[in-house]
């Protein structure tokens, strides 16, 4: 096992890992901007090292500075978290050249995975069912015409190297094509540096759904069931659910089978998530994160599986502690990712906490690195901390969310705490009739 990692990452996250690592008895690294001195893992971790200024180009993307804080402190392990620089197939790489453990999978798998032609093909190839689309890149207005004639209008057109909605664009007929692939490339360019696209049925009301899974280096692989994030607001989630309403006890076990196999095949080493889309009783793949999701909570929570100790097991080269068999789904749970946001327009709310009571009491969890006095820098991403909740049934997890939303307490800055709390008297909502474009079309019916 590890004895020293360092955690490559702010927020919660950061603080989710700090206590995985505790448990497992490793000592912990906190490197962090100018920005972040006083975060609460920072405090909290054995050591702690300054990487830069607040702009996470010169800090929390700072590989140079990152080696050399594992350098100096004797890191024999760095953990990513999620974003920045956890799918970063470069920094792998360095990681690797320096003899320190990257706690994610190999380099090829997250360059793969990170170019979303490749990753299609990689998938399609291991038995997953893919969205009718292109076989590669667009390469012009012709070639992308045949395609969607023989597929049929109308179309997304994304970017190969995207994610978060960045360099995705919509054509409903042939007349809106050109622009779309135009616009789609000079977003994909500005965004990822490669303005490669390419072309894909657009599927009119399906669900997101994702499968979780976990591999070791001794050829063990499981799955652990599927998260529902198809509550989304321009393209980032917002609430996450564990099962899905929406699919049946034989769904989900073919799905999941399906997946684990998949993953069985390439060779694929730590936890990792296959994404889909949902429709008319068919799985469509759209993307794999080779990560930890922001949604790892409500997995956790129905299984009973700690992914992030799980995750720092594997790299370690130790084996899953968990057979297929062991998997066992309990009850449900629900994810609200609380922003420091405007709850109407979502306009960013940095500033000072100035009185912070994070909700308790059965099935309550709130993951999150504020606290009372505690200054939310306006230089990263708007969420402060996730809210879980979870039970036996899914009519129980819905009333403690209610419970639970009204219990937290952020003042001094604005919090999307008072969208969810109208969001959970939605009838659509609380029979889990809901599409990917739902929160958003809802938002604009309710927003006058």
């Amino acid at each position: 096992m590890f004895q020293k990692v360092l955690i490559a990452n702010r927020g919660e996250i950061a603080l989710r890992v700090h206590r995985a690592c505790k448990e497992l008895g490793i000592s912990t690294i906190a490197v962090h901007s100018t920005a972040d001195a006083s975060a609460m893992h920072v405090s909290l971790a054995d050591e702690s090292v300054c990487i830069g200024p607040p702009a996470a180009k010169d800090s929390y993307l700072n590989m140079a500075a990152i080696v050399a804080a594992a350098e100096i402190t004797g890191a024999d392990a760095i953990h990513p978290g999620y974003g920045f620089l956890s799918e970063n197939a470069r920094f792998a790489e360095i990681l690797a050249a320096h003899d320190i453990a990257f706690i994610g999978p190999s380099a090829d798998h997250i360059r793969v995975m990170g170019d979303k032609i490749a990753a299609k093909e990689t998938m399609g190839n291991a038995g997953i069912p893919l969205v009718p689309g292109s076989e590669g890149g667009i390469s012009d207005t012709a070639e992308a015409m045949k395609v969607a004639r023989d597929i049929g209008f109308p179309v997304l057109i994304k970017a190969a190297s995207g994610g978060g909605g960045r360099g995705m664009k919509l054509a409903q007929g042939p007349e809106d094509l050109e622009q779309a692939i135009f616009t789609a490339q000079a977003e994909a360019k500005a965004a990822f540096g490669d303005d490669t696209v390419y072309l894909e049925k657009y599927l009119g009301q399906p669900r997101h759904i994702e499968i979780q899974i976990a591999a070791d280096s001794h050829g063990n692989v499981i799955q652990l069931g599927e998260r529902d994030c198809s509550l989304q607001r321009r393209n980032q989630k917002v609430l996450e659910e564990a099962l899905s309403p929406a699919l049946t006890r034989a769904q989900r076990e073919q799905i999941g089978e399906t997946t684990r196999a998949a993953i069985e095949k390439l060779g694929y080493l730590g936890v990792g998530t296959i994404e889909y889309l949902y429709e008319n009783n068919e799985f469509f793949f759209i993307e794999m994160n080779t990560r930890l999701q922001v949604e790892h909570p409500i997995t956790e929570q129905i299984t009973d599986v700690d992914l992030v100790r799980e995750q720092i097991r594997i790299a370690a080269g130790e084996s899953l502690a968990y057979k297929q068999s062991d998997i066992k789904f309990k009850g449900h749970s629900i994810e609200c990712r609380i922003n420091a946001e405007d709850p109407v327009t979502f306009t960013p709310s940095p500033g000072k906490i100035t009185n912070f009571h994070a909700a308790g009491g059965p099935g309550v969890r709130f993951d999150s690195a504020v606290y009372a006095g505690y200054t939310i820098p306006p230089h990263y991403d708007s969420m402060i901390g996730k809210l879980i909740v979870f039970g036996d049934t899914r009519e129980l997890v819905l009333a403690r969310l209610r419970r639970a939303l009204d219990e937290t307490v952020i003042t001094g800055i604005n919090t999307t705490i008072p969208l969810f709390q109208r969001l959970i008297d939605n009838p659509d909502f609380r029979n889990g009739d809901y599409n990917i474009h739902w929160l958003e079309n809802w938002l604009a019916e309710t927003s006058g």
